[in-house]
């Protein structure tokens, strides 16, 4: 279990011994683990280098276990500002691809095509699917109609059928809409890769790392698409989708509830949203989400405070470190 804070299974086994016989040395941990003197060695130096073992005062020249609840919590905290940072990285290179395409919209160049309505749309994404060599990638939040859906069926099938890396991001309260689910598992059993987060960049294809498409307005993609294949347009949109992949949840895997806080990733993000002053309609916006949904959240959030109000349950969150 402790792999997931980066120990090796070596490493997981000699730790758990030496906190079960503190009094054991090099050769007796070896022993009761079925490892050589050296394997434990470079244990210890594994351990060690995560502050899990620290000299004894009691046993010069030999290493003590350091206890779970000091030494995991440590690595826990400095994981969790680890990615509390790649958050805070995402969020303003969200906020500057936004800002790029909002200045880069309004203008057609030989680096940028403007296209109106659904039709062209769909005809530039079957295009920009038959040319693809390599890989596809896709960012959709929020709903999903059925006949998007069935439109990009045929061209992903195509494109699979080529062997080309199709990889999608899908908000987290998709897997509750059953056709984007249906939709998703059929991808997945064709070959292709699903992840869903709380929060996920706008909607944008990528094909080949050399042509995106994206929409003129995010809050409504019929409104237009912007084909790009500027480089430094690419850049960052390439950055902001592989920053949300690493961190997204595969289809198929369970996003375990924040151990510390109950809060699941949607009530973690929905907290982080309302606290910076978003409206419960512009937040559920942002996680793809009803605003009933929000309302709904928070009640589970202020009952589980036990607070009689938001403003309440926003200084209960923050002196508990929930925001």
């Amino acid at each position: 279990m402790l792999e997931v804070l980066g120990l090796t299974a070596g490493a997981t086994t000699v730790y758990r011994a030496m906190l079960d016989h503190p009094a054991h040395g090099v050769d007796e941990i070896a022993a009761g683990c079925g490892l050589s003197p050296v394997e434990v060695h470079e244990h210890l130096q594994e351990l060690s280098r995560l502050t899990l073992v620290r000299a004894s005062a009691q046993r010069p020249g030999e290493l003590r276990a350091v206890s779970p609840d000091i030494g995991l919590a440590d690595i826990l905290a400095t994981q969790e500002a680890e990615l509390a940072s790649r958050q805070a990285a995402l969020a303003a290179s969200r906020a500057a691809v936004t800002r790029m395409v909002a200045d880069r919209a309004e203008h057609r160049t030989a680096h940028g095509e403007r296209l109106l309505g659904m039709d062209a749309i769909h005809a530039r994404l079957e295009r920009m699917g038959r040319s693809a060599t390599t890989e596809a990638l896709g960012s959709q939040p929020g709903d999903q109609l059925p006949h998007d859906l069935a439109a990009s069926r045929v061209t992903d099938s195509e494109a699979l059928a080529r062997g080309i890396a199709i990889r999608t991001l899908y908000q987290e309260s998709t897997r509750n809409q059953p056709h984007v689910a249906t939709y998703a598992h059929w991808l997945l059993s064709q070959g292709g890769e699903v992840r869903t987060a709380a929060t996920i960049p706008p909607r944008m294809v990528i094909i080949d790392r050399s042509q995106a498409l994206i929409p003129v307005d995010p809050a409504d993609n019929r409104k237009g698409a912007l084909h790009v294949t500027e480089p430094g347009i690419l850049a960052a949109l390439l950055d902001l989708f592989e920053q949300t992949w690493h961190t997204a949840v595969p289809l198929g895997a369970t996003h375990p509830d924040d151990p510390r806080t109950g809060l699941t990733p949607t009530e973690r993000e929905l907290l982080r949203l309302l606290g910076s002053g978003l409206t419960d309609d512009t937040a559920g916006q942002r996680l793809g989400i009803s605003t009933r949904t929000v309302s709904r959240h928070m009640s589970s959030i202020m009952e589980r405070l036990n607070a009689g109000s938001r403003f309440e349950a926003g200084i209960k969150a923050a002196h508990r470190g929930w925001l």
